[in-house]
């Protein structure tokens, strides 16, 4: 009896890997995606997803504030030509971003879409659906 059950338990993991990650429009407003420039400061290369820091100018307070960018799979980056060594020639560089706001109401936090390190070569590095 319990080998059945564990079997159906792996089998409906197995079948739904749907609930094992989330989706964009689940955790980012494709309504709310704005431009950001500012200075790359830290890359957490991981799966799902790695994260980029990136110290920006808050054009209205004028007050320097660190966003967390959320991009593309590492598998994916590398198939598009960005690999982790292209974010860690680009510490301490100016970066820009096309990206979406969090839902959550999380602050200082989007998905990225757009990136343009100092190079000039604009790479896609996530989804964006504006």
């Amino acid at each position: 009896m319990l080998a059945a059950a564990v079997m159906a338990c792996a089998y409906a993991l197995c079948a739904n890997p749907a609930f094992a990650h989330h989706s964009f429009a689940a955790e980012w407003d494709a309504t709310k995606c704005r431009d950001f420039t500012g200075t790359l400061r830290k890359l957490d290369w991981q799966n799902p997803h790695p994260y980029f820091f990136v110290d920006v100018k808050d054009p209205a307070s004028g007050k320097i504030e660190n966003w967390s960018f959320q991009a593309y799979s590492p598998v994916t980056l590398r198939r598009n030509g960005t690999d982790r060594q292209v974010f860690l020639d680009n510490i301490n560089k100016e970066v820009w971003i096309r990206g979406c706001l969090s839902k959550t109401g999380k602050p200082n936090a989007a998905a990225a879409g757009t990136l343009k390190f100092a190079d000039g070569v604009l790479r896609q590095v996530g989804q964006i659906q504006d």
